[in-house]
């Protein structure tokens, strides 16, 4: 009957609108709509309905008259109350829970607020809650009994967080939470391990985004954790059994600043767990609610069909699909039932906007491109038409930011996998104004913003998923592994690249979208505040410990790189690209980074009292101390601008407007991959570049490319898809504004210097801790396949029984541990140095490096230079030098762009407007790295600025703080010209800088003061770390247990003793009248020096310390003793070739003032202990015999005046002057010099030296003026 009933009803359905014979005659020029399935298929319009909404067979009768969504609304109905009937008489068994009205409603799960211990805040409701106390608490308000539920945890940090279940009488305190009492169980990723009162190791390291699922098992008295979907085992079995009126209660403990996502059911779980329940139950609407959508999908399944099989046909007859003319009555039959359905039940509508409607766009959209854009847009359409969408696409924007925050990364779905199915359908619907609109008013448009640039990062087992096999150089790898891995590198590649270029799509939506304001605004009004909120919201991210509520750290990165490709590789929109150029720039179209030219910058930026700037340090100090101490008016109109190369010497300077390009703007040949130590090979033979999977352009290029003349070359192509719009080519949001320039607008708007700005403080805070701990995996690569090679060599030399059975067992090890390293080497190369990204970091460098010369020529503007832009400049250089593959030669990457570096580092590490102690030892530590590198000795030895203030500089600023990287620096130019140090082969020409020899020369020779300061401080470094050493021996000798650490410190103030001795060694070489010419206070003083060094290297605690050594280190070379010694030698020797000269022959006798020092039994033993040296080893040929034998005759002669002294001393005394005649500090002399005012009197001598590091009284501490000689006039202060 009711098969009857449809036919009565006359009804029309199908792919045709069949016309009966009446309409027919009355207006032949309707026509008739033919369906291209019944003249093919023959299939009716009945049963195609019948199809798409699961009825019987022949179910629908003949239709006579257009299809009517009131038709197919009634069909809906119809099935649907069958559906409703069938899920009321089933039995939903929900037995074993318990839930408190919260005041949300009956049967909603949330957090008891009165069980909270500690501080915890909602950050954005209803569950994402963060801890703002040391320690905090909370149970939710629901618990069970019996059987088994879950709920899940989205980690928005990645700290210390509690998660588990626990019962009522689980106390919460400050210091104790979830698992740390009985009936409390916790798992704690961050600590990798499970809590039950005691701590046992459990599960995996976690990372933020990562979904952790808390399951319980009353039936079987367990509870397990599951990470990303993954099971983890179960932690604890055996748990106390509950009843009715107690039980266990899902429970969290978090750390301050800790946040987390929780989700008790009230949206689709991430990853469901079979045979676990929600502890919120579904609603109720939701299975009548995926009907409807099933039915959506099944008709928009027929339709792809039907035009796959008809299109070339239908190009050919030139027809419409007649199922074009059953959409709108299908959809709209559809949507207003779901609607209805939606606002019947308010608590619905997330659950299935999260859901069911998310998954069913998801599959319209199509997850892989290409993208069926045709029916997507018609869906959206169709959604749109009722103003109850809007709710719902509030909740698709919140779910789509989240699973961008918890998407990962599968190998066998790259290129589109991680976040990429998500950011593509948000940048497609966003094109939609109306739905921009809707998320730019949300509450939380920043919050979700930093979702969609998130992206989730690896821990250790998802690296090992993702790199299954893994290969390096020298390993005993089968060969297969090596091409496995550059597969599974390439895939990832590929899958970041389209993921980053996804985001640069959404933040061009960003900047297009001219908010619904007043007054109006430009487009970037948009994206300059939200830039500027993120970084006010991340001021201390850089500290070791940041506070709460800063970014997630791939926001950073995402935000960085969608930046530094906007101004390195273009913004590929040329009404864009117009808007936000400078306005003095020319009319080129390359990027800001590329330009060239003519440069100017806003120095207005640093001079803003912005809430993100206010607090940032500056190079001059605080910005509160320098806007009163170096106060700036005018400063809207203050722009600095220059030349590019301006700074760089004329002969050598390099710009992107002479014929010689920079490294960024320049082409080589060489495949620097094979060069890398790095195994993978990222340039393939006619393939992309290093680890990017799109063709490399040059920046022009980018920015010519117009979205117009793709869509138009691809058009002409031939298409299997619906797909009508490029790819990857930069598509305008629909129905945008634009405003006539004369009108009145807005100057909120971004430019490209403070992106500039913004890139340089992102880097620093975001990119930086990512590079050193890329830096960090390298280094500990390298040392864990030296272990496993020696291991493997200990293994082949006939090692057998349980030492062979140890060896493999360490071999395996440090095998997997190379195996970690080696995958996290390969994946921050992945997602760090792609090859556009290394050049636009260099041309960022050269941009920075120049601004920062031209500012310091400014002294009112210097000082306001944030700190993070000094900072960011040396540890992006750095970061280039050492990439691997390498960006270019290391013998052209300063040559060719950074010459302008090196200027600013010799100029500015001991400038006084740099109130930073760490800024001046990053620059001179920078300068300290280069100097080892024979190629860039090279360019400081051709850099102007360098040869005029490098050496006068290093010697001023030898002091307590930076005396160890100028010493470094020091042996570094000085080296190879020492006794011994032409060691493996090593010359002076090849190894030092003769440059830099000669003008250290000349400033020693012509600046007395500046070098007698710098000598007199190597004198007393050089005693303290010999000092140190001594007691530091001890302190190994007499401990039962020697430590690394230990071990490690004498060896370390061992190094840097003999680097100092070194540098001495050098100052005797080319300065040796400050020794033997005027007072012999140097002498003396080098004398003490040696004999004291002597003595300790000599000694039998240094042996047992030596042979101690040798044992742990291995290394001979780390503990030789020759190391000290040598240079020792030549300081003797340099002073014995210098007193044969003419113009020191009347001077200083360095023999007499030896032979005058205490306990010469000792002095002697020292110097017999340097004959009885093995020189041998340190000379590769008998070239060291005749300067050993020039030794010996030293000490022959030092031997005879000792025993000459000796035999004066034992013959009659003479009379000694009165005690009050004598100088009370050394009583040797006569007090022949007397302080003014004070008037104390001392020898000479001892005056001399004591004013050296003090200029008050020995005994009264007054201010010394000046020293009278008695009786032969007075020495100034």
């Amino acid at each position: 009957m009711a098969e009857d009933g449809l036919r009565v009803g006359g009804l029309s359905s199908g792919l045709a609108v069949l016309l009966n014979e009446e309409d027919r005659a009355d207006n032949l020029s309707k026509g008739r709509l033919i369906s291209y399935r019944d003249e093919i298929r023959n299939q009716s319009v009945e049963h195609t309905l019948e199809q798409i909404f699961d009825l019987p067979c022949k179910s629908l009768g003949p239709l006579c008259r257009p299809v009517e969504s009131n038709f197919i609304h009634a069909i809906i109905r119809s099935e649907l109350l069958k559906l409703d009937a069938n899920l009321k008489s089933q039995d939903h068994n929900r037995d074993g829970i318990f839930i408190t009205d919260s005041g949300r409603g009956p049967n909603i799960v949330a957090l008891d607020v009165s069980s909270i211990c500690g501080e915890i805040t909602t950050v954005v409701p209803p569950l994402l809650v963060e801890s703002l106390a040391m320690f905090s608490s909370v149970r939710a308000n629901a618990y069970v009994w019996k059987g088994k539920w879950m709920y899940e945890v989205i980690l928005e940090t990645s700290g210390i967080q509690q998660l588990g279940w626990a019962t009522v009488s689980c106390p919460f305190t400050d210091q104790k939470g979830v698992g740390d009492a009985d009936d409390s169980y916790a798992f704690d990723g961050r600590r990798v391990k499970k809590w039950n009162k005691e701590a046992e190791p459990y599960g995996q390291s976690w990372v933020i985004g990562d979904v952790i699922g808390c399951c319980i098992d009353l039936d079987d008295d367990q509870i397990s954790f599951f990470r990303n979907g993954v099971s983890l085992g179960a932690a604890f079995h055996g748990i106390r059994k509950m009843g009715p009126g107690a039980g266990y209660y899902p429970a969290i403990s978090l750390s301050q600043g800790e946040r987390c996502d929780i989700n008790f059911g009230a949206r689709p779980f991430r990853y469901s767990v079979e045979g676990y329940l929600p502890l919120q139950a579904p609603p109720s609407t939701n299975i009548l609610a995926s009907r409807l959508l099933h039915y959506f999908s099944r008709f928009l399944d027929m339709y792809r069909m039907e035009r796959a099989e008809c299109s070339s046909v239908l190009r050919r007859l030139n027809r419409f699909v007649p199922f074009e003319d059953l959409f709108v009555p299908v959809s709209q039959a559809i949507c207003k039932e779901l609607f209805s359905k939606l606002e019947g039940d308010d608590g619905s509508l997330e659950y299935i906007a999260c859901g069911p409607l998310l998954s069913f766009m998801m599959d319209v959209f199509r997850v892989q491109a290409p993208h069926d854009n045709l029916n997507f847009d018609r869906v959206l359409n169709s959604f749109l038409e009722f103003q109850a969408s809007r709710s719902m696409f509030e909740h698709i924007i919140n779910a789509l930011s989240r699973c961008c925050k918890t998407a990962c990364l599968v190998l066998t779905e790259c290129p589109y996998s991680g976040s990429y199915p998500y950011l593509a359908l948000a940048c497609h619907i966003f094109r939609r104004e109306e739905i921009m609109v809707l998320w730019w008013k949300s509450l939380n448009f920043e919050f979700l913003y930093e979702g969609f640039l998130s992206r989730k990062p690896p821990n250790r087992e998802d690296l090992q998923c993702l790199m299954p096999s893994v290969w390096w150089p020298g390993s005993c790898e089968d060969v297969s592994s090596e091409s496995s891995m550059v597969l599974t590198t390439t895939a990832l590649c590929e899958a970041i690249s389209k993921i980053e270029e996804k985001h640069r799509e959404l933040c061009r939506l960003v900047i297009q979208f001219i908010p619904p304001a007043a007054p109006p605004q430009l487009p970037g009004s948009v994206f300059r505040t939200f830039i500027q909120n993120l970084l006010l919201k991340n001021r201390g991210a850089d500290r070791d410990v940041p506070p709460p509520g800063v970014s997630s750290n791939s926001v950073l990165v995402s935000l960085y790189t969608v930046i530094l490709h906007f101004l390195s590789e273009g913004f590929a929109s040329g009404e864009m690209f117009s808007l936000w150029r400078s306005s003095d720039t020319d009319g080129s179209d390359l990027a800001f980074l590329h330009r060239g030219g003519q440069q100017s910058f806003p120095v207005s930026l640093f001079l803003k009292d912005d809430p993100h700037r206010c607090d940032i340090s500056r190079l001059g100090g605080s910005y509160s101390h320098l806007s009163k101490s170096h106060p700036i008016y005018d400063q809207e109109a203050e722009v600095v601008r220059w030349e590019e190369g301006c700074m760089d010497d004329q002969e050598t300077r390099i710009t992107h407007s002479t014929i010689q390009k920079p490294c960024c703007c320049s082409s080589y040949d060489v495949d620097y991959g094979r060069m890398s130590k790095w195994p993978i090979r990222y340039r393939m033979k006619g393939s992309r570049g290093h680890c990017s999977s799109i063709p490399e352009r040059s920046a022009h290029v980018a920015a010519e490319c117009s979205a117009g003349s793709l869509n138009d070359e691809i058009a002409e192509k031939p298409s299997t898809s619906d797909q009508t719009e490029p790819e990857f080519g930069y598509r305008p949001v629909h129905n945008v504004r634009s405003l006539p320039i004369e009108c009145s607008l807005s100057s909120a708007t971004v430019i490209e210097e403070e992106l500039l700005d913004a890139l340089l403080l992102l880097y620093h805070i975001g990119l930086a801790p990512n590079f050193k701990q890329a830096s960090y995996y390298t280094s500990h690569q390298s040392q864990f396949i030296s272990l496993l090679e020696e291991t493997d060599k200990q293994i082949r030399e006939q090692a057998y029984g349980e030492k062979l059975k140890r060896l493999k067992e360490v071999r395996n090890g440090y095998r997997e541990e190379v195996a970690n390293c080696v995958r996290h080497c390969a994946w921050y190369r992945i997602s760090l140095f792609s090859r556009w990204k290394q050049r636009g970091m260099f041309a960022a460098c050269m941009w920075t490096a120049q601004l920062l010369l031209v500012l310091s020529k400014m002294d009112s503007m210097f000082v306001y230079v944030p700190e993070f832009y000094l900072e960011s400049l040396v540890d992006c250089f750095h970061v280039l030098r050492r990439s691997d593959p390498p960006f270019v030669p290391s013998a052209i990457f300063i040559k060719q762009g950074l010459a302008s570096f090196v200027t600013f580092l010799v100029m500015h590490f001991n400038d006084p407007r740099i109130s930073s102690a760490d800024l001046k030892d990053l620059l001179l530590q920078s300068i300290s790295v280069l100097v080892q590198y024979k190629e860039f000795l090279d360019d400081f030895e051709n850099n102007e600025a360098a040869i005029q203030t490098l050496p006068t500089a290093l010697l001023a600023s030898f002091d307590n703080r930076c005396w160890i990287p100028v010493t470094n620096i020091l042996l570094r130019l000085c080296k190879g010209s020492g006794f011994g140090s032409s060691k493996n082969g090593e010359s002076s020409s090849s190894s030092s800088s003769v440059v830099f020899q000669r003008l250290l020369r000349e400033v020693c020779v012509n600046n007395e003061v500046l070098f007698s300061t710098f000598l007199n401080q190597l004198f007393n470094t050089l005693s303290w770390t010999m000092t140190e050493f001594s007691v530091s021996i001890r302190e190994v000798k007499d401990k039962y247990q020697v430590l690394d650490f230990h071990q490690r410190k004498c060896s370390v103030i061992f190094d840097l003793s003999c680097n100092l001795a070194r540098v001495l060694e050098f100052c005797t070489h080319e300065v040796p009248q400050a020794f033997l010419s005027g007072a012999d206070t140097n002498l003396r003083r080098l004398t003490e020096l040696i004999v004291f060094s002597l003595n300790h290297i000599s000694s039998r605690a240094y042996a047992e310390f030596d042979l101690s050594l040798k044992k742990h280190i291995q290394s001979s070379e780390k503990v030789n003793r020759g190391m000290l010694l040598a240079p020792l030698v030549g300081i003797i020797l340099n002073l014995l070739d210098a007193s044969g000269e003419e113009s020191c022959r009347d001077h200083n006798d360095v023999v007499s003032v030896f032979a005058s020092a205490d306990c010469s039994n000792t002095v002697h033993h020292g110097f017999q202990f340097l004959l009885q040296y093995n020189w041998a080893k340190f000379f590769r040929s008998d070239a060291y015999v005749r300067q050993i034998a020039q030794l010996e005759s030293f000490i022959s002669q030092l031997i005879c005046q000792s025993e000459l002294k000796e035999a004066e001393g034992a013959g009659p005394k003479e009379e000694k002057d009165s005690d009050d005649e004598m100088c009370c500090i050394c009583y040797e002399s006569v007090a022949n010099a007397r302080l003014v005012p004070c008037r104390h009197k001392s020898c000479y001598g001892c005056i001399t030296r004591h004013l050296l590091n003090c200029q008050r009284c020995f005994f009264c501490k007054a201010s010394i003026s000046e020293v009278v000689q008695i009786g032969e006039g007075t020495y100034n202060k």
